[in-house]
């Protein structure tokens, strides 16, 4: 097998997170982006790792969230990704947003500067037959070229569904006699995460008027190709959960519980709207759950007649775009590389995961792989009581086969803790369970790779 040099198609999350920390053991690495050569339906800028739905990498809690536990997983891994994200954080509660501007320049800066990178901005449409070791990250918006090959080259059809993307509002514009500053629960370390999410509320015939509005507007007209393709469930368009009944969205993304209305002696409302920072000025808002296949002209008259964005401005309307990924437990090996040409790697969400900590995660993953490859070491993943052994679990459970979909890190994932005394678990004392003992055997795993990473 050639290990002279790596080749990675695909500079997101996934490939750049390979690209590093391959790179950074010493390892020639061709990094492929078509972009901007070639570009996509939904991407804005040349930069590597843009990320083109949320700017939210969710929750910071690694006592009580798995996410939390996976980017913990992630830090003591050296992740280039995390520590760019936690580098150019903006505040979001408990969550980790980021201001995805900084974030994605900054990677691109990194990646270009490093002596054993090299970047070839051109669009990959053959794989190599041969023993060229490659990782395909190509991410949701694989090109239609590859997605043939990777047809082809997997001997089964290429699964997909649908991604929607959230709007983006200028605050400038935002009535505050109407609109406040909260997190739920007043959630956060100080005052700036106490007050990170922008609230809009809405009474009980103007909750009735929108969801209304939202059953009724003009939605984007797919393809013929494209009609049968479902969407992700984690990330269904507003107008579908609103179909799905009246209070659905109240018990959704628009539940008011933990938050009190200033401008109504503090009375919590009949539903809510909330917005997170999307840059760290704070100029630019991000409609929290609003992802939509609505008409453009459809969001701005529906928008703009929630309580406190009656006069806002757009800097992104919300889209819709067709995401790829392969059948993992089907073609796969357990070090990520296809079972008829164990040179091609895969990484990041064309797996089947689903997120942007996941897919670095997956990214990270299989740089370990390919660096136990090279030097003839046995294939070693996390222990299936971690984050990330879970993760990698998942894609390779053969009872998936048949019925496999895209997945969040979850609890659901995670071997189960033993009971204490013989009584089951409390649901707090379960989590923190699951994520002490995540920790633990982490380390103990971690600590035997420390050269590996």
């Amino acid at each position: 097998m050639d290990t002279s040099s790596i080749k990675i198609v695909g500079a997101g999350l996934a490939g750049c997170e390979a690209a590093w920390q391959l790179a950074n053991k010493g390892f020639h690495v061709q990094l492929y982006e078509m972009r901007p050569i070639k570009k996509t339906a939904v991407h804005q800028t040349e930069n590597f790792c843009e990320l083109v739905c949320s700017n939210s990498f969710r929750s910071n809690d690694d006592k009580k969230n798995a996410v939390g536990q996976l980017k913990w997983e992630l830090r003591s891994a050296h992740s280039l990704i995390m520590k760019t994200a936690d580098k150019h954080s903006v505040p979001a509660g408990g969550a980790l947003a980021i201001d995805r501007v900084k974030f994605s320049s900054e990677i691109t800066k990194k990646i270009w500067a490093h002596p054993l990178i090299e970047i070839k901005h051109e669009e990959v449409t053959q794989l190599s037959t041969e023993n060229e070791l490659t990782i395909i990250a190509t991410g949701p918006l694989t090109s239609n070229a590859l997605a043939e090959k990777l047809k082809i080259i997997t001997k089964s059809e290429n699964l997909a569904f649908f991604d929607a993307i959230a709007p983006i509002i200028y605050k400038e514009d935002v009535d505050m006699n109407k609109a406040w500053f909260q997190s739920r629960y007043d959630k956060g370390e100080n005052s700036l995460e106490k007050k990170a999410y922008l609230n809009c509320p809405m009474n009980n015939e103007e909750y009735d008027s929108f969801v209304k509005n939202l059953i009724t507007a003009p939605k984007i007209e797919f393809k013929e190709w494209e009609k049968e393709t479902p969407y992700f469930q984690a990330c269904l368009p507003i107008e579908i959960m609103a179909e799905r009944g009246h209070d659905t969205l109240r018990f959704g993304p628009m539940k008011p519980v933990g938050l009190r209305n200033p401008h109504d002696n503090n009375r919590r409302p009949y539903a809510v709207v909330q917005l997170r920072p999307d840059n760290t000025t704070q100029t630019l808002y991000n409609m929290v759950g609003f992802q939509t296949k609505m008409t453009h002209s459809s969001q701005v008259t529906i928008f703009q007649n929630i309580p406190g964005l009656e006069n806002v401005k757009f800097a992104r309307l919300g889209g819709i775009h067709r995401n790829t990924f392969i059948n993992s437990p089907e073609v796969l090996r357990s070090d990520l590389s296809l079972k008829n040409s164990p040179h091609i790697h895969f990484a990041g969400q064309i797996t089947g995961v689903e997120g942007y900590v996941e897919s670095t995660a997956i990214g990270l993953l299989a740089a370990l792989f390919i660096f136990e490859k090279i030097t003839e070491k046995k294939c070693s993943p996390p222990p299936l009581t971690t984050a990330l052994g879970s993760l990698h679990n998942y894609l390779l459970l053969q009872d998936n086969k048949s019925l496999f979909q895209p997945m969040n890190i979850n609890f659901g994932l995670f071997q189960e803790p033993p009971p204490t005394d013989g009584k089951k678990l409390k649901k707090d004392d379960r989590k923190i369970a699951f994520t002490s003992r995540a920790k633990k055997d982490w380390n103990e795993w971690f600590s035997s790779k420390h050269n590996l990473i």
